[in-house]
């Protein structure tokens, strides 16, 4: 048997992502009634019709009942990291519920509060997909409507979560559900932004005559692979070499500083990448 092995880097983000999205949804969402998808959203529209229950009461029974189906649509390709974070993030917002009860928003400001609730969920929901898991909730029924439908995920994510805000209308009032749709897409608009920066690296393609020690820093000082190639230049006719390599973008600075020292003649073209999949970034 293939022997699993633990990854304490990723185990970390993923509850960092965890605690950041239910501090958003637990001091500024729920408060507020900020409607904008999730199941989180599902409760806060559920709550009124079913009183006796709170909704953070409800966030724990709704994951619990998507995991479940989850598992019967999707078997073995429901992810063990959603399932962690789905029941931790149940947990976590049902004990601050516990710990540190609220009957009201924190501020009488609820743009202010909306705008904080985007930015903690956003940031949350980024690094938890960053590292291929989710919060669970709507993301269930979306891989369920995928694997039944024509629907590729992210439609039938935003369809599920346009449902909800728009309920949050009928349910609350129109001011409630203007927030809940402008929080809708703020949130997904800034998750695909962060998860672009998290994962933003440097593509440089550097045309120089001295290869040799230019190669030698990005190998030994910067720990990266590089290929190269030989070139002619066009107007001069003189042999040169090709360089492509992909850096951090904390070691950008290094690399350029260190070509324009070895070759102050060479030529550097530097492009943003964000989806680098290979050996020391990215993995399939």
């Amino acid at each position: 048997m293939k022997k699993i092995k633990f990854n304490w880097k990723e185990f970390f983000w993923i509850n960092v992502g965890v605690i950041l999205t239910s501090i958003g949804i637990y001091f500024f969402k729920i408060p507020n009634n900020f409607s904008s998808g999730g199941v989180s959203g599902l409760s806060i529209i559920l709550s009124p019709l079913i009183s006796f229950l709170t909704p953070a009461q409800l966030i724990v029974i709704l994951n619990i009942f998507l995991l479940i189906l989850g598992f019967i649509f999707l078997g073995k390709t429901f992810g063990v990291k959603t399932v962690y974070a789905s029941a931790m993030f149940s947990l976590q917002t049902w004990l601050l519920e516990q710990f540190i009860p609220l009957n009201a928003p924190l501020t009488n400001e609820p743009f202010m509060e909306l705008f904080i609730d985007v930015m903690l969920c956003s940031l949350g929901s980024a690094i938890l997909f960053n590292y291929s898991a989710s919060s669970g909730g709507t993301e269930i029924i979306a891989m369920i409507l995928k694997k039944f439908t024509n629907l590729n995920v992210g439609t039938a994510l935003l369809l599920s979560d346009s449902v909800i805000a728009i309920s949050s209308f009928f349910v609350f009032d129109i001011q409630t559900g203007l927030f809940s749709i402008l929080g809708l897409f703020a949130t997904g608009y800034l998750v695909d932004g962060v998860i672009e920066r998290i994962n933003l690296s440097k593509y440089f393609t550097i045309i120089t005559t001295k290869p040799d020690e230019i190669s030698d820093f990005i190998i030994n000082e910067l720990h990266r692979g590089i290929t190269r190639q030989v070139a002619q230049g066009e107007y001069t006719k003189a042999e040169k070499y090709i360089l492509l390599t992909v850096v951090r973008r904390s070691q950008a600075v290094k690399l350029r500083n260190k070509v324009k020292q070895v070759d102050p003649d060479g030529f550097i073209m530097v492009a943003n990448s964000s989806e680098i999949i290979g050996k020391g970034f990215r993995t399939m």
